[in-house]
């Protein structure tokens, strides 16, 4: 069965700096894009980060572009989140994700806490 497991999250001052991790099993992750999603509290789940297959290629929200660097290692079967100059608007449950042709799969979330 598919499995992804975010851990990394927690509180964190402002301006300061949080790797996220997203442990993936159950399918090929090398031949699959990963994404992380956030949803910040009383909003919507947006898409933050992607990176293909090969971690050849990766885009970004505008409001985490400079900040937010997503990379892999697919010997580990593992998607990262570097996280910097966090703000308070960063608040959220950060969500690992794969799109398959048919079928999306999701993490359990990891809370972010911006606060002083």
């Amino acid at each position: 069965q598919v499995q992804l497991v975010e851990s990394g999250g927690g509180l964190v001052q402002p301006g300061g700096s949080l790797r996220l991790s997203c442990a993936a099993s159950g399918f090929t992750f090398s031949r699959n894009a990963m994404n992380w999603y956030r949803q910040p509290p009383g909003k919507e789940r947006e898409l933050v980060a992607s990176i293909t297959s090969t971690g050849s290629s990766t885009n970004y929200a505008d409001s985490v572009k400079g900040r937010f660097t997503i990379s892999r290692d697919n010997f580990k079967n593992t998607v990262y989140l570097q996280m910097n100059s966090l703000q308070s608007v960063d608040t959220a449950v950060y969500y690992c994700n794969v799109h398959t042709l048919y079928i999306a799969y999701w993490g359990k979330g990891t809370l972010v806490t911006v606060s002083s």
